[in-house]
């Protein structure tokens, strides 16, 4: 699969187009083996079928005359046989090369997969992961017909059709010239059709990835729409989307049926000029009986491959149009691709700094402006402020899911756009305020960042972050399902289970997006306990919401603007009267 990421890796990213020559040297050449071998049965069933048209022609015109019964059982022999040899090398040819292809499309899932999971969280910010799925799992299901029965029956149809055609040349060249014509002005519109339906496979594809995206967002959405009354609505948007596949999926139809009526067409002039023809040569007497249903059925076989490879060629295009759609996921640049992130962190602390720190989201709409400030290793840093003041964006520069503009941010001095991603994040846990949960149980969810372990640790982390609390009342303890992002948890238990996860990873450095927002007292209470397990000798930004959370915190940043309009301790901050003090007395008062 080497070959095919190195396809991948074009430079031209405005409008990707894989060849045939690219999917041969990528995807095919690696299997050529198989693929020869898939060529050599499917050979050996062109030719075995090309023994029942001679077997009838020596039926009639050598058998029946002669009376002889004993060479009836000969060639009764021999056409078993031969259908036997069709029926086998079929079966082969079905099993080895679908399995290899369903093989091939599981391994180009898994690799678009890892790619997508390595782009930038910006990526994601501005694609929806229900498209994402489609792009991941359907895209790609069309290289079937690369390395699948597909192209090699189109190479074996040209050979059969090849065969077939020096046969009927040998048995009577003008009938076999009349049929000639009409089959080349079929190959004709069928280059041009296929040609005009690429474009449409491949707009397919985006349509189909946006409806997908939609209905999974409707699907998620599902309290929200009818918290709302919004069916109807949400019924509309869909309906508009199906329509518009219909209407894409109509215009490769209309390509479709130009080149099956224009093949029946065709092949109905051919046949009925063969028989006129072949009448007046068997009139003559310059052709047997047994010579004109050995070139009629010969001609099937020269024809049956041609139309059959209009289908083929259909398959192969929508191959190489989701093969576009899938390389464009696989030229866009990984985090991790960065030239400049060359610094390995060796050994960690945890002692974070912004040095003059500036931030835009789009180009001349600065979100920071020249951020200035010191988290030293195990030390507790809030930010407060208005909402859409700056907070997450500075959250988001310290997990590295953001690059700074200009200035820098560094961890024990290094610049972090200049360290390796993993040897960072290896350090880092990351706590939200709508913390997303996998479906499945309470175990497995706090066992996310670390699978292996031990029971003990488990526990500890179960302790620690007060989840026992509510898991000694379920029947099935951390065995519990939590459903689809843990729907079966209240607010609180979630938040829990969330810090039990964030410290059995156990990091260094910790961003919090203060998880006691929105909830009651008493859930409140359990879980500044369990962040204050969590933060403990932890370099920790935490997002403040609620103030009365923070007033341990070695320092708070106050942001407004873009901007730290004031910094201090809790009490300095209520002392100096400004912003924080409204804050903190309109809080109080509420």
């Amino acid at each position: 699969m080497k070959d095919l990421k190195e396809t991948y890796n074009s430079k031209e990213k405005t409008k990707p187009k894989v060849t045939m020559a690219q999917a041969f040297k990528t995807i095919i050449w690696p299997r050529r083996n198989l693929v020869f071998i898939g060529l050599i049965l499917i050979v050996i069933r062109s030719l075995a079928g090309l023994v029942l048209p001679w077997q009838s022609k020596v039926l009639l015109d050598e058998v029946v005359p002669s009376k002889d019964i004993s060479q009836i059982y000969t060639l009764i022999t021999i056409v078993i046989t031969a259908i036997t040899i069709q029926a086998i090398t079929s079966f082969a040819l079905t099993r080895i090369l679908s399995v290899q292809a369903q093989y091939l499309i599981s391994e180009l899932r898994a690799q678009v997969q890892k790619k997508v999971l390595s782009l930038p969280i910006s990526f994601f910010d501005n694609t929806k992961s229900g498209a994402l799925v489609s792009r991941i799992m359907s895209d790609v299901e069309g290289v079937r017909n690369l390395i699948g029965t597909g192209l090699v029956q189109l190479v074996g149809g040209s050979f059969t059709a090849v065969v077939s055609l020096i046969i009927l040349i040998k048995l009577n060249p003008w009938m076999t010239l009349f049929v000639f014509i009409p089959l080349s002005i079929f190959g004709y519109i069928a280059l041009r059709a296929f040609k005009y339906i690429r474009p449409i496979f491949r707009k397919r594809g985006k349509i189909n990835a946006e409806v997908k995206g939609r209905l999974t967002e409707t699907l998620a959405g599902v309290r929200v729409i009818k918290a709302f009354n919004a069916e109807e609505q949400e019924n509309k948007i869909f309906e508009k989307g199906v329509d518009k596949l219909f209407q894409n999926v109509k215009k490769s139809l209309t390509a479709t049926a130009l080149m099956t009526s224009s093949s029946t067409f065709l092949i109905g002039v051919a046949t009925t000029g063969i028989m006129g023809i072949g009448g007046y040569y068997m009139i003559q007497e310059q052709m047997t009986t047994g010579d004109f249903l050995f070139f009629t059925l010969v001609l099937g076989f020269m024809i049956a491959p041609i139309v059959q490879m209009s289908n083929i060629g259909s398959q192969l295009t929508e191959a190489l149009a989701g093969l576009d759609r899938t390389e464009e996921l696989m030229n866009s640049s990984a985090e991790e691709d960065d030239e400049k992130r060359t610094i390995h962190l060796k050994s960690f602390k945890g002692d974070i700094s912004f040095n003059n720190v500036s931030f835009a989201y789009e180009e001349g709409k600065d979100v920071l402006h020249n951020i200035n400030f010191n988290a030293p290793a195990g030390s507790v840093t809030a930010l407060v402020g208005s909402s859409g003041s700056g907070k997450s964006t500075i959250a988001g520069l310290s997990a590295t899911f953001l690059n700074p503009k200009s200035g820098e941010v560094t961890i024990d001095n290094q610049d972090l756009s200049k360290v390796k991603l993993n040897s960072y994040r290896q350090y880092l846990g990351v706590v939200l305020q709508d913390e997303f949960l996998f479906e499945g149980t309470i175990r497995e969810n706090i066992l996310f960042p670390r699978p292996n372990a031990t029971e003990d640790e488990l526990q500890n982390a179960v302790k620690a972050a007060y989840v026992d609390e509510f898991t000694d009342r379920f029947e099935d303890g951390l065995e519990t399902l939590i459903g689809e992002r843990g729907v079966k948890l209240s607010g609180g238990q979630r938040q829990r289970l969330a810090i039990a996860r964030a410290i059995l990873a156990n990091p260094k450095i910790i961003i919090l997006d203060e998880a006691t927002s929105n909830l009651d007292t008493e859930s409140e209470a359990l879980i500044q306990k369990s962040l204050n397990e969590l933060v403990k000798d932890r370099t920790t930004i935490v997002i403040a919401h609620r103030l009365s959370t923070i007033r341990k915190a070695d320092q708070i940043l106050v942001i407004e603007t873009g901007k730290i309009v004031e910094r201090g301790t809790h009490d300095e901050l209520i002392a100096l009267k400004g912003r924080y003090y409204d804050l903190y007395t309109y809080q109080a008062k509420i």
